[in-house]
């Protein structure tokens, strides 16, 4: 049957487009496969349409992924916060009985390959442009951001799914004859981690060669933020490549960016685009521009998602971290509005970092920041050898949170001091979850993860987990995917 159903989507296709050169928006499966509307073999004619193409590819960092699911998938999913609110989906996120036919997993499949898709229009046509106006500069830097945001959305897709589709070409004609050449295009198979990963640093290797080092604010692609994704990149890959991961940290710290004196400014409204953030989406705020994604989180009109976690609040409670609590937590009574089992009503936490929560606020969204790559640093040196080395970096975060040094000596123990210290200093960042995969430790920590009065939660996390399952939609239209064992 499902043969059936895809050769008759195929043949569909075929007399539908068989007279046609173009279409528009053709998505029939997994890949946001992005088309033009032009009449000959040019689709963008003017630096006008080639610049407004890029923008639409930044547009996607202000979808439903990046200002909601990326936090509940890097927050939620791990020990640092709950799943809170309403939504059955997010639930199963939290609880780690996700299935096939999650709206979230379904959603946020979609969203990175359509943003994907939009990439692939720009990266494969911006050197056809024949508008003198556009200057070949201008065009390998429109190259560099595009490569840059498509390495950023697989980056998001192999570490959520493992394996995924390579998609790199968008469809621009359908036709019989060609379905043997674009069938590979919208129903393709999954391509194994390490080929994904190698196009990740291709792109961010293309990137780097064509960004410039400033732009008029942190929402635009820099060299730095591209050592930043590549130090990243090869933190996560396996195995890791932690003398790579040294050099592309050292070319960050050493571009110019600075750590705040305080920590609180970086949360306060008041230091957006500051010198210690490295990729950071700008919002205007309005019907237009506005970040409604900051009210999911926090205020008393309904039950918000990514609760903060007992566990988390009992670890800054633990080092005595005032400074990085009080900025990343706050507690509010909400008596006669909603319950829940973890909380008195009286004293309920919400994340606190994302200040401007109104609706269609102007509140900017930190992606990248030099503290998590001065930390990533301190990773890397202290599994080269370099216990020392990695302590420096460590107390100079701890510094600024007003803290003691840190008293890791050995090498295991500043293993353990360096996965803490990145989690109070970066809760609530859509980091934590991933930091405990890469690092392996995912399993043990949320199983052993507590709630109120440190009973444990019960979470039975296997490796199977560690993963989310393929869309079941997705299998549904494309038979070449084989779903995500376990699920």
């Amino acid at each position: 049957m499902k043969k059936l159903i895809f050769l008759s989507i195929i043949f569909f296709i075929a007399i539908s487009f068989n007279s046609c050169k173009k279409f528009l928006d053709v998505q029939p499966v997994s890949e946001g496969i992005a088309a033009t509307n032009s009449s000959d073999s040019v689709p963008y004619k003017t630096a006008n349409e080639i610049e407004a193409a890029l923008a639409g590819v930044y547009a996607g960092f202000k979808n439903e992924y990046f200002e909601l699911d990326y936090f509940v998938n890097g927050d939620a999913q791990s020990d640092d916060a709950y799943a809170g609110a309403d939504n059955p989906a997010n639930f199963q996120i939290d609880d780690f009985k996700i299935d096939a036919t999650n709206s979230n997993v379904s959603r946020d499949w979609a969203y990175l390959y359509s943003i994907i898709g939009n990439a692939n229009s720009v990266i494969n046509n911006v050197d056809n442009v024949p508008d003198p106006a556009l200057t070949q500069e201008r065009k390998l830097q429109i190259l560099g951001e595009a490569s840059f945001i498509r390495a950023f959305m697989y980056f998001q897709l192999v570490q959520q799914w493992g394996d995924v589709p390579l998609q790199l070409q968008e469809v621009k004609t359908i036709s019989a004859d060609l379905l043997p050449v674009i069938y590979p295009l919208l129903f393709p198979a999954r391509s194994p981690q390490a080929d994904v990963y190698k196009q990740i640093i291709l792109d961010l290797e293309t990137a780097l060669a064509n960004v410039t080092p400033t732009a008029v604010n942190k929402g635009y692609i820099t060299t730095g933020a591209v050592n930043a994704m590549l130090a990243k990149v090869y933190a996560t890959q396996e195995p890791h490549d932690y003398a790579k991961v040294l050099t592309y940290c050292n070319n960050v710290i050493g571009g110019g960016y600075s750590l705040l004196p305080d920590y609180h400014m970086l949360w306060d409204n008041q230091h957006e685009n500051s010198v210690e953030s490295i990729f950071e989406i700008n919002y205007t705020g309005g019907s237009n521009d506005g970040n409604w994604g900051a009210s999911m989180f926090r205020g008393l009109d309904w039950k918000k998602f990514d609760i903060p976690s007992n566990d988390l609040v009992k670890a800054f409670d633990q080092e005595q971290d005032t400074v990085r609590k009080k900025a990343s937590i706050i507690f509010l009574d909400v008596t006669g509005k909603w319950s829940d089992s973890h909380w008195p009503q009286n004293n309920y936490p919400f994340l606190n970092k994302w200040h401007n929560f109104e609706t269609g606020s102007n509140q900017n969204y930190i992606f990248i920041r030099l503290a998590d790559i001065i930390l990533l640093k301190a990773e890397a040196l202290n599994e080269t050898g370099d216990v020392a080395g990695a302590a420096i970096l460590v107390n100079q975060i701890r510094t600024r949170a007003k803290l003691a040094n840190t008293t890791a000596g050995t090498q295991d123990a500043m293993r353990l001091a360096i996965e803490k210290e990145r989690r109070l200093e970066l809760a609530f960042e859509g980091i934590r979850w991933f930091d405990l995969k890469r690092t392996g430790r995912a399993i043990d920590v949320m199983n052993s993860a507590t709630g109120p009065n440190d009973v444990p939660l019960g979470y039975h996390v296997t490796q199977n987990n560690l993963v989310f399952p393929i869309p079941q939609a997705e299998l549904d239209k494309n038979m070449k995917l084989v779903q995500n064992p376990g699920y």
